[in-house]
């Protein structure tokens, strides 16, 4: 029998799409009845906006589905996400009168703080995202009830790679790792991976995450990330790399699409984990989420001003000839769009 024939998306994704607006510069969050300037701000897409650039800037064809609003934050978002960024958006859909959902992100001490206002959106992301297409991968947000859409992928053969976000009430149910049996992949934080799986270490919530999907991955922001891929038996833990933070907005994300693109390359896992590093510590040298995400251009500079030899694998695939380099955020929508201050 013929073979079947290859995916045309290689990596398809659907949840919640944010503005971001980002505020750099900070010595310390503002206390109640004071004000406090800051030197730098800068705007984009955020949400899962993050995830989506930084695969279609590693040269991967995305496909989104998502909620926008008309507003002047929703159609900005369409048009960089479409136009700039070439991200395939016919999954996704405008609503007129819909509110896009805004965040605030202060960064300060080597991390970032966030105030987020929004509505629920007009439909439900699993009805955006309907019977996805196929795909190589697909990027999820799960939760207790993960829905259909991602169970649908993952029987189609897609490999699902699942992530979570902070649980506003803190009660970290143990019942969302029912949801990891669909997955191929699962990435949290370590705060998210103790409290879920009830342990005290990174190196103990790792190993409870191995019995339940086949690849676990726990990232630990400056003390890097731990690992254990059991398809190929293999455990690494890779430092983070050594970089002056000046917004950590999306970086968890952008590792994550770091990742992704590095599993379907097919490296060994240690490999895989270094990529990702390297494109998360390219990003958060630089504001925002979505628009701070290196492509190939920052990717070979980077390497050819460091030549670390534990990265000569990316001697294989960086491109022969010279590739544009990414765009960043703007400070003011209309106003600068190809420079953040």
């Amino acid at each position: 029998m013929p073979a079947e024939p290859a995916p045309d998306i290689d990596v398809f994704l659907s949840g919640l799409l944010f503005f971001d607006l980002v505020f750099t510069g900070l010595e310390h969050p503002p206390a109640p009845g004071t004000e406090v300037w800051t030197g730098g701000m800068g705007s984009g897409p955020g949400g899962i906006a993050n995830f989506a650039v930084a695969l279609s800037r590693l040269g991967l064809r995305t496909s989104l589905a998502a909620a926008f609003g008309t507003d002047v934050y929703g159609r900005y978002c369409w048009d960089v996400l479409a136009r700039q960024e070439h991200i395939d958006l016919s999954r996704s859909r405008q609503f007129p009168e819909w509110h896009s959902p805004v965040t605030v992100s202060l960064a300060y001490a080597g991390d970032r703080a966030m105030v987020t206002h929004g509505h629920p959106p007009p439909v439900p992301v699993a009805e955006l995202a309907g019977s996805p297409p196929p795909s190589r991968a697909t990027v999820a947000h799960i939760g207790l009830d993960t829905a259909e859409w991602v169970h649908t992928a993952h029987q189609s053969g897609s490999l699902v790679f699942a992530d979570v976000g902070w649980d506003p009430s803190e009660a970290w149910s143990a019942a969302l790792l029912d949801q990891l049996a669909c997955c191929h992949a699962f990435l949290p934080n370590e705060i998210e991976a103790m409290r879920y799986t009830r342990t005290d270490t990174p190196e103990a919530a790792l190993s409870r995450l191995a019995e339940l999907v086949p690849l676990a991955v726990i990232t630990r922001g400056g003390a890097g990330v731990l690992a254990v891929d059991g398809t190929t038996g293999e455990t690494a833990a890779v430092p983070a790399l050594p970089v002056d933070v000046l917004d950590a907005t999306g970086a968890g994300d952008v590792f994550g699409a770091g990742f992704v693109a590095a599993t379907l390359t097919g490296w060994p896992l240690v490999e895989r984990l270094r990529f990702a590093c390297l494109t998360a510590s390219l990003s958060v040298q630089h504001f925002g989420g979505a628009l701070a995400a290196p492509g190939w251009h920052e990717i070979a500079q980077w390497h050819a001003r460091t030549r670390s030899p534990d990265y000569a694998f990316l001697d294989e695939v960086l491109p022969s000839e010279t590739v544009a380099g990414t765009r960043r955020g703007p400070v003011t929508l209309g106003f600068g769009e190809d420079s953040w201050r």
